[in-house]
C-alpha cells in the first residue's frame, strides 16, 4: 500500500515554509497530495485556481507532489484520496496547540488517518500567509517569502 500524505491548506498564498514543509516530507511518502481548501473564516487572496497553478509550478519537476482543490472535511477527502496521513508543519508553540487540538478532532472522526507534524526550518518560523497577503496588499517585495520559482503577483 503506497503511504499518501494530504498537506492541507488554504495557501493564501503557498509560502518558502509550506515548500520547505513539503520538500522534507517527499521522502517520507509515496505520495503528496496539497489540498487547498476552502477556508470558511478567511476571504480568499488569490483565486483558488491561481493558487492551485502557483503551487504546480513550484513542484513541476517533483511526480510524487500532486496539487488539488476540496471543499469538505479535510478527513473526509482523506477517505476519498486514500490519504492514511495528514501533513502539518509548525512554526511556533501557538501553531502545535492549534493543531493539535485539530489532529485530536480528526482522530475521532476517522482514527485511521494520522497526523504527522514537521518543524518549519526556523528562518521561516516568522513567515505567514497573512504576513505575506499584507506586504502584497501595499505592492511590496515578497521575494523572500515566496518560491524562487515564481511570481506570487502573477497569480493575483
Amino acid at each position: 500500500m503506497n503511504k499518501i500524505a494530504l498537506f492541507p491548506g488554504s495557501f493564501d498564498p503557498f509560502t518558502i515554509g509550506h515548500e520547505s514543509i513539503v520538500k522534507k516530507a517527499i521522502p517520507l511518502f509515496d505520495e503528496i497530495i496539497i489540498a487547498i481548501g476552502y477556508n470558511t473564516s478567511k476571504k480568499g487572496f488569490f483565486p483558488v485556481e491561481n493558487r492551485k497553478k502557483m503551487i504546480e509550478t513550484i513542484f513541476k519537476e517533483e511526480p510524487k507532489v500532486k496539487v488539488e482543490i476540496y471543499s469538505e472535511l479535510t478527513v473526509e477527502y482523506c477517505k476519498k484520496v486514500k490519504a492514511q496521513y495528514i501533513l502539518r508543519g509548525l512554526r511556533t508553540a501557538t501553531d502545535f496547540e492549534y493543531e493539535r487540538a485539530i489532529a485530536q478532532m480528526n482522530r475521532f472522526m476517522k482514527s485511521e488517518v494520522e497526523t504527522i507534524f514537521l518543524l518549519t526550518e526556523s528562518e521561516h518560523t516568522p513567515i505567514s500567509s497573512t504576513i505575506v497577503r499584507e506586504i502584497m496588499k501595499f505592492k511590496g517585495d515578497v521575494s523572500n517569502f515566496i518560491s524562487k520559482s515564481v511570481n506570487a503577483y502573477d497569480y493575483l
